[in-house]
Order: C-alpha cells, then sequence, then structure tokens
C-alpha cells in the first residue's frame, strides 16, 4: 500500500560529519541520491527522501555534519540546518562511526538529541565484520537503549534497524481488526487503487526520456530546476520563493553541493522545484567533489522542464552564462532568464540596462530568440512572481502543437515569399511539414537533397516558425527527411 509523503512518519540521520549519514541515506531511499566523498562536510543542506525498508515506509533526512562553530562560520549554519531537521523529526538515528568509537563531540550531540526528547536509534555504521564489537560498552554509555551496528556501504545489519524502526515506524501492510472497523474501505481496494494511481504517475517521472517525450505533462505539476555560476543568489532565490530559510545561504560561493528539490505550489501548479550547484567554467573544475556536484546538477537539468539560468545583474552576460543557455537549448528543455541582484542597479539605468541585455542574448543565443527575461531580487523577495508565472508560461509554449493542415498552408506562403536556392544548378524542393512531437516542438521538413540544404535556409525556416506561431525562446527542432527516388533502382540501368 503506498502512502503520500505528506502522511509519512519523519526520520532524521544525525550525527558528526564523515561517519557515512548520505551513504546510510543512499541505502535506505535505494538511489545514489546524495554526494558521497571521503572528505568529510560534503553534504550541507537538508537533503529529503522517501524510504522503504522491507515495507517501513517513512521521509528520510539526510543532514550535515554536526560540529560546534561561531556563529558567522558556514559550520554553524550547517548546524543550524542539523537543528531544524530534529525539530521536524518524527525519530532521529545517530551515526556513529563503529570503528572509531565514541569520541567527544559524539558525546555533546548526544545530549543534545537526548534533550529534544524524541525517540533516538544509535547507528553504529561501518560495523562490516564484526567491527565496533569492542565499542559496543561504551556506546551503550551514552544512555540509548536502541543500538544498531550496520553496514551502510555493504548493506549488513539492515534487518537490525528494520526491527527498532518498527518500534515508532508502523508497517502500512499490516491492519488490525481496530482499524478494519474504522475503515470504510477494504486496505485491498485501496492497495489496488494506490498502484493504479502510482502507474499513471510513472510515464511522468521519466519525461527526459525521447520516447516518452510525447505524453501530455500533468496540468498542475511542473519540474524547475534553477541552474547559474556560482554565488548567482540561486539559494536564496529559492528561500525567498518559499517565504523560509529552507536552504544554506551565505557570502561565500559554491556552498551549495547537492541538488536539493523542494515541492510548493504557485497559482495552482504543484511546482517541484531544484536548486543546483554553482557551475564554472570546465576548466576550473578540477576536485572530485566539484565534478560531482557538476554532474548532479546536468542530471537535475536533464529530467526538468523548464530551466532557469539565473544571472548576477552586475556581472551579467559572461561566457559561461551562455554556454549554459546553449546546454538547455541542447538538451531541448524550455528557458527563461532571471535578471538577479536587480536591486543593485541604478533606477534611471534600468530601462537602458534591460534592453541591452535582451541585446545580448539575442545575439549569444539565437537558437532561443525571444526567450523571457526576468529582473529580480532575491534577497528582497522582489519579482518572486512574475518569474514563476513566466516559468509556467514558457512550459505551455513548450508543449504546443501546431497541425500539419496548418504547417503546411503555412509553409506555401513561406516558400513562396522567399524560394529555397540553387544547388549545384538543382532546385531545391521542399514537400511538406509536420510536428512530430512536442517538448520541444519538433518538425520533419519533408524535401530532396537533404544534405545540401544550405544552414541560413533553415534558420530562415525555424525564425518564421518561432514568430508565426509564437514560440519564442523555446529550442525548436528542425529534421530534414529526404524522400525515397522512384527511380533510384533504375539510374544504373538508364547509365549504362
Amino acid at each position: 500500500m503506498s502512502t503520500s509523503s505528506a502522511e509519512l512518519p519523519i526520520i532524521a540521520i544525525l550525527g558528526r560529519p564523515n561517519v557515512g549519514k548520505s551513504t546510510l541515506f543512499n541505502r535506505l531511499v535505494g538511489k545514489k541520491i546524495a554526494l558521497v566523498d571521503d572528505q568529510p562536510g560534503v553534504t550541507r543542506d537538508r537533503r529529503y527522501g522517501d524510504a522503504n525498508l522491507a515495507g517501513l515506509q517513512f521521509r528520510i533526512i539526510d543532514t550535515a555534519g554536526m560540529e560546534e562553530a561561531p556563529d558567522e562560520h558556514l559550520q554553524s549554519r550547517m548546524h543550524g540546518q542539523s537543528l531544524a531537521a530534529i525539530e521536524e523529526a518524527d525519530v532521529l538515528l545517530f551515526a556513529l562511526d563503529a570503528r572509531a568509537g565514541v569520541t567527544p563531540p559524539d558525546r555533546i550531540f548526544a545530549q543534545l538529541l537526548r534533550r529534544s526528547g524524541k525517540p533516538v536509534i544509535i547507528v553504529g555504521n561501518k560495523a562490516e565484520g564484526n567491527a565496533g564489537r569492542a565499542f559496543l560498552g561504551d556506546i551503550y554509555a551514552l544512555g540509548f537503549d536502541n543500538v544498531v551496528l550496520l553496514s551502510a556501504e555493504h548493506g549488513d545489519g539492515f534487518v537490525d534497524l528494520y526491527e527498532a524502526l518498527a518500534l515508532h515506524v508502523s508497517d502500512p501492510t499490516v491492519y488490525d481488526d481496530s482499524d478494519r472497523k474504522n475503515t470504510k474501505k477494504k486496505p485491498k481496494v485501496a492497495s489496488a487503487k494506490s498502484k493504479a494511481a502510482a502507474s499513471k504517475r510513472a510515464p511522468e517521472t521519466e519525461a527526459a526520456d525521447d520516447e516518452l517525450a510525447d505524453e501530455e505533462p500533468l496540468p498542475n505539476k511542473l519540474r524547475l530546476v534553477i541552474l547559474g555560476r556560482p554565488n548567482a543568489g540561486k539559494s536564496t532565490l529559492v528561500n525567498s520563493m518559499l517565504g523560509q530559510d529552507r536552504l544554506l545561504v551565505g557570502p561565500e560561493a559554491g556552498i551549495t553541493r547537492d541538488s536539493i528539490m523542494v515541492d510548493f505550489e504557485h497559482a495552482g501548479v504543484h511546482i517541484e522545484l531544484v536548486d543546483t550547484a554553482g557551475m564554472r567554467k570546465r576548466a576550473n573544475v578540477q576536485s572530485k567533489l566539484e565534478k560531482l556536484a557538476v554532474a548532479d546538477s546536468i542530471r537535475a537539468m536533464v529530467y526538468a522542464e523548464v530551466v532557469v539560468i539565473l544571472l548576477d545583474a552586475t556581472a551579467p552576460m559572461e561566457k559561461q552564462d551562455a554556454a549554459l543557455a546553449s546546454l538547455v537549448e541542447r538538451e531541448g528543455r524550455a528557458c527563461v532568464i532571471g535578471l538577479n541582484k536587480w536591486d543593485l542597479i541604478k533606477g534611471d539605468a534600468k530601462p537602458a540596462f534591460l534592453d541591452e541585455i535582451r541585446y545580448m542574448l539575442d545575439r549569444q543565443l539565437g537558437q532561443m530568440h525571444g526567450i523571457t527575461v526576468v529582473p529580480i531580487s532575491a534577497i528582497q523577495g522582489k519579482g518572486m512572481e512574475k518569474l514563476l508565472d513566466a516559468c509556467i508560461a514558457a512550459r505551455e509554449i513548450w508543449n504546443k502543437r501546431v497541425s500539419t493542415a496548418t504547417l503546411n498552408r503555412w509553409l506555401e506562403g513561406l516558400i513562396s515569399h522567399h524560394t529555397p536556392p540553387l544547388v549545384k544548378g538543382r532546385r531545391l524542393k521542399i514537400k511538406y511539414l509536420t510536428q512530430v512531437k512536442a517538448r520541444p516542438p519538433t518538425f520533419h521538413l519533408f524535401c530532396n537533397m537533404a544534405e545540401e540544404f544550405p544552414e541560413s535556409y533553415l534558420r530562415y525556416i525555424v525564425g518564421a516558425l518561432r514568430e508565426s506561431f509564437g514560440l519564442p525562446g523555446t529550442p525548436i527542432r528542425l529534421i530534414l527527411k529526404e524522400s525515397n527516388n522512384p527511380f533510384e533502382k533504375y539510374k544504373k540501368r538508364i547509365n549504362k
């Protein structure tokens, strides 16, 4: 029986850095979602996932390593994210390194978790091969009854974790007599409906796959990703949209590492918003951790419907910004430009500055001509409504379809206005045009001598399509299809 995320109990994984919290998180959700590295302090924000441990369904939170630090330090703000997870959770998993035993920071954090008054289960991680048995006495000395030794990397000991969690998390597949009396619908009927709903939602989660590109999206659901250079204000933008300090922010560049998804609603549309790590030039990405963070950002972009490329208004349209926009265009995602830090531009210069930005975009991104630019101030919370409305409108354009009859009536006028050129003494002929799919709008142009068509004339057709059918800013795919020559099989005989 499936349960919605809002109804699931919440379990938070806490502990000092580098004890394997993210590895345990990935094991419980069944996917390698969180970034994992030998370097301590990889995780900085709270990351949520739906877990299913042998029938126990719950919402799991991965948190940053808990460290004591002065208020102005980044570690202090990370510690604040962990405290927020403690407040939200129903059960706490206190992760230790079973091979290192109990350290002084572990004792300090154990006191913090005890004061929360919530159920605590101590998880001695890295306990493969009976490692950590020698420190069991020290672990029980922390004063918690539930202690589980396991190996998140190798999958050992999760039967014991199931038994510990079963005391606090009910198995939805088990019903007692009182549940049957108080429930109007039988569990089997509810399970069947849940499976049917899941089967309907399944294609939507695979929207990046070309085979499912023609599936109609849910009208009230939007997958939105924010991309940009480091320190462009992406996490601040997400916090402003949510109206709360959900993500870690600060003056340091490159704070965000994981791609963090948050859910909220706007104008009746359920939005799955993903904040990503800042993406620098490829030549500047050297460390393994940054490469993993960039790969995670690209993966999030591939599964998006609309991508917001966030520019810094104080340093707009650098080469990396154009490279990110080109990447979005190649992947065929709808795109909106968010011009952040608009409050730092002087009032008299704003109109001319905005016109200059649009001119630069049209020159550098001709393949996405007419892309929407929305000035915003994330730190002041200005322009959020306009940006979200622009994203919803961009998704509608991205899903637009035009009938074949309409396209070919339009094509006749286009060809009569500007006929295809001669190539090698032969006239290029266009037979007909049809749209084969949306998301992005993709057209097949049937013609002769497809390989000889000049790029300039193809750009002319794409530009006319964009202008005539209202497709500004969205990628357009024009694929040439050459018709078979019925006399091809007689060519050798004629030449003889």
